[in-house]
């Protein structure tokens, strides 16, 4: 071996860690680097690091899987002797080159985890040549690591809480963002007042009483939990699971008017108002050329179907107000609206509303909601069609910590994350 320093460049160790040989391996397929750590870094907690008396030789040599030169796999391999942490009992002593409890080095880790937030799963395996089950594990690992030194839920003043659906049957993610920085700060398996009851206990009794907004959805699992422990927050109800209400009553309408027609033999009819449901949805500007036809016919022929229409278009025009004085006065017109139109989905939107009005207002004249999390909920869902495969909804919250909670690891040979 001419040159150590060569070496430790191209494999990814520094100056704790001493080279001792290279032979290439499996038929000129590997690269058998041998190495050992200085002097200082030996028999340390392979968990708290700090110096433990020896305790046995382990198992042996063991190898660790490093980044590959060019096509040519890089294998190191070390003793891997135990020592009695007090601590921790007796454990395999601490390596520069890797974490404890891994088979792979530091760069290659930190290399797949940057990966992962990236590319998609496919690349990745193929790649760096493992199964995408150790690419959770490694994530675990990383994001471990480096939101060890992090509190995600320092200075929180304005929060977002929302679940998604992380699995077929009914299994679901509770997720917190930050409003003033857009990071995902917390995340945890499960959807109902156990699991935001521990967000809180995370967060803490003064940091609680330091959140003045959260904005959710009308759920009382959420709700009742927020006015229980954080007593100087108004909670924000969001405007978009408001217009969701009345999308959802739109389209109660417009089945019950095509089921009429069906039943009255109007063929015709019913065949038209089974197509228009997204000329009714989408938004008056979104329409195509033949979707605008279509509403204009039902405004000629149904004006009970288009006055539901109408009033789902002004709910949407009370969060488009410039100010919240403009917004609070138009919902109050269109809550009297509603009440007296004789169509009993949007007179029942109308109570539904009216219960929920204070935090309405509140999300209104704070302008306030839950658009941050409705983004990161699409990118989650993104995540999640790569993450298919993991067994554990743990190593998709690391994943989804790495893209979104800032935990991301640079690149190998890089200053900054990317």
């Amino acid at each position: 071996m001419r040159s150590a320093r060569v070496w430790k460049r191209l494999v990814g160790v520094d100056d704790r860690t001493v080279i001792e040989d290279v032979e290439f391996a499996d038929n000129d397929d590997t690269v058998v680097v041998h190495v050992r750590p200085r002097r200082p870094k030996r028999r340390r907690c392979g968990l708290c690091e700090r110096p433990a008396p020896g305790y046995d030789g382990g198992a042996g040599r063991r190898r660790w899987r490093g980044l590959d030169l060019g096509t040519v796999r890089v294998e190191l391999e070390a003793d891997a002797p135990r020592v009695a942490c007090r601590e921790h009992g007796v454990v395999v002593a601490a390596v520069p080159w890797a974490r404890h409890g891994a088979r792979f080095t530091r760069d290659f880790e930190e290399q797949a985890a940057w990966l992962a937030t990236h590319t998609s799963k496919w690349a990745i395996t193929q790649l760096l040549r493992i199964a995408w089950v150790t690419v959770g594990r490694i994530i675990a690992r990383v994001t471990a690591e480096r939101g060890a030194g992090v509190d995600p839920l320092a200075g929180l003043t304005r929060i977002g809480i929302d679940e998604i659906s992380h699995r077929k049957g009914q299994r679901y993610l509770t997720v917190v963002v930050d409003h003033d920085s857009g990071r995902l700060v917390w995340a945890r398996p499960g959807r109902d007042r156990k699991t935001v009851e521990a967000f809180f206990d995370a967060l803490g009794d003064d940091r609680c009483e330091r959140i003045r907004l959260v904005s959710a959805d009308a759920a009382e699992w959420i709700s009742d939990v927020v006015a229980a422990r954080c007593p100087n927050a108004v909670r924000c109800m969001d405007p978009f699971h408001v217009v969701a209400w009345a999308t959802d009553a739109l389209d109660e309408v417009r089945r019950a008017t095509w089921n009429d027609a069906r039943r009255a033999g109007q063929r015709a009819v019913a065949k038209e108002l089974k197509g228009a449901r997204y000329a009714l949805w989408k938004n008056p500007d979104d329409l195509t050329d033949r979707q605008q036809a279509k509403l204009a016919d039902i405004a000629r022929t149904n004006r009970r179907l288009y006055r539901a229409y109408l009033l789902k278009e002004q709910l949407r025009q009370v969060f488009a107000q410039d100010s919240a004085h403009a917004a609070i006065g138009l919902l109050e017109r269109w809550l009297a609206w509603a009440s007296r139109s004789q169509i009993p989905a949007f007179v029942k939107l109308a109570r539904t509303i009216r219960k929920h009005k204070v935090a309405i207002y509140a999300a209104v004249s704070h302008g306030l909601s839950n658009a941050r999390v409705e983004s990161l909920n699409t990118r989650l869902r993104l995540i999640m069609r790569r993450a298919f495969g993991f067994h554990s909804p743990e190593a998709l919250i690391a994943l989804a910590m790495l893209n979104f909670g800032g935990l991301c690891p640079p690149l190998p040979g890089r200053l900054t994350a990317t």
